[in-house]
């Protein structure tokens, strides 16, 4: 079978194409994939993600960002497409884009950062699956060295400084993963001052990163 035979097996095997609401068959695809180490079938994925059809679109980016979050080196050498794609009018390819970067975030970490002012612009302007995969991508990178570290966490700190309150649990959470010997207090000075605008549930959560971070 061809390659041309390989796009038709996988389009045809995604969801809107079976006419299913649910993302089952497109989990499916992502596990087949995986386990056969069917590179050639995640190109075709990758590439049915700029599709006229929409919907097969979106199906091939829920593919895509499965894979990633199962075996991220799979999928890793598409970073530059997926930073492309935070661009998108399509605010399901942005997110789904945010979510697949997220999840190789730790090894394609180079090449995100060379993009790291669009990802800071999309956190800030992002709807609120993107921001939350936003600042847990952000996270991860800034975890990844110091200098990445130095870059990144400013924004972090300001944007937990300023978002919703109802965001600065998981958002704190996400961020942990960053925190240093360097950064720590000025991580816990924010939370801090934001205290009082959370609720009982949310400030029971912070006070779980604090635990973590051994502070009382």
């Amino acid at each position: 079978m061809g390659i041309g035979g390989i796009v038709i097996t996988i389009i045809n095997k995604l969801a809107t194409q079976l006419n299913r609401r649910d993302e089952e068959p497109n989990i499916e695809v992502a596990h087949e994939l995986v386990n056969k180490n069917d590179y050639e079938g995640i190109e075709e994925v990758i590439q049915n993600l700029f599709n006229k059809d929409k919907g097969i679109q979106q199906d091939c980016m829920k593919v895509a960002y499965e894979i990633g979050e199962m075996k991220p080196e799979l999928i890793s050498e598409y970073a530059l497409i997926f930073i492309d794609l935070l661009k998108s009018r399509n605010n399901r390819l942005v997110w789904g884009a945010m979510t697949a970067l997220c999840n190789i975030a730790l090894v394609a970490s180079e090449t995100i950062m060379d993009h790291i002012e669009l990802l800071f612009s999309t956190v800030k302007t992002g709807s609120v699956i993107t921001v939350d995969k936003g600042v847990l991508t952000l996270g991860k990178l800034a975890s990844v060295n110091k200098q990445n570290n130095e870059r990144i966490f400013p924004f972090l700190l300001t944007h937990l400084a300023t978002c919703r309150s109802k965001e600065i649990p998981q958002h704190s959470e996400s961020t942990i993963i960053a925190v240093t010997g360097d950064n720590k207090e000025q991580f816990l000075a924010v939370l801090k001052n934001r205290e009082t605008e959370l609720t009982a549930p949310q400030l029971k959560r912070v006070k779980k990163v604090y635990k973590i971070l051994e502070v009382d």
